[in-house]
């Protein structure tokens, strides 16, 4: 018995140095895995730190570029008010000018008129029959029907008859 006891005496020793060396091990392990993450501790912060002077610096880009734009946007915009001014002046200009040569066209429509009103019905059948035929309607219009029947009896039966269909329209 005493043997036994010795034995398990042995036997509890060597496994216990077994056991303890297993935890120098583990300690040792855990000490290098420290280490190794507290490198790569460092390593991510320096990254994050990289990372965040990124961030500002675009940031910052963006910031200017912004205000470059709405530079430019305004100028634009300005430069649009300008066109939009001018060209109202140019329509201004425009009707004006295209109510300038209606009077105008009136003016000598009226001159002609008067001048074929003046004329004998015969000389004016003659001439009318030679115009083109827009021209001449826009004149007879102008007359008086008494110098106008005149004028289309002394005229060709068929102009006369085409040139009274288009004062008809």
């Amino acid at each position: 018995m005493r043997f036994l006891l010795v034995l398990s005496i042995c036997y509890t020793f060597i496994f216990g140095l077994e056991t303890s060396d297993r935890l120098f091990e583990c300690t040792e392990i855990f000490k290098q895995r420290k280490s190794e993450l507290l490198v790569e501790l460092e390593r991510i912060d320096e990254q994050k730190q990289a990372l965040q002077s990124l961030k500002t610096a675009t940031e910052a880009l963006l910031k200017e570029k912004e205000t470059k734009l709405n530079q430019q946007e305004e100028e634009v915009n300005n430069r649009l008010d300008e066109i939009k001014k001018r060209e109202e002046n140019i329509k201004t200009m425009l009707d004006r000018n295209e109510k300038a040569l209606a009077e105008l066209k009136s003016i000598k429509l009226g001159k002609v008129s008067q001048t074929f009103a003046k004329m004998k019905p015969a000389a004016a059948a003659n001439i009318l029959s030679d115009m083109q035929k827009s021209e001449a309607v826009k004149i007879l219009q102008s007359l008086k029907p008494q110098i106008l029947g005149k004028i289309l009896s002394k005229m060709e039966a068929k102009k006369a008859s085409e040139l009274t269909q288009l004062l008809a329209e």
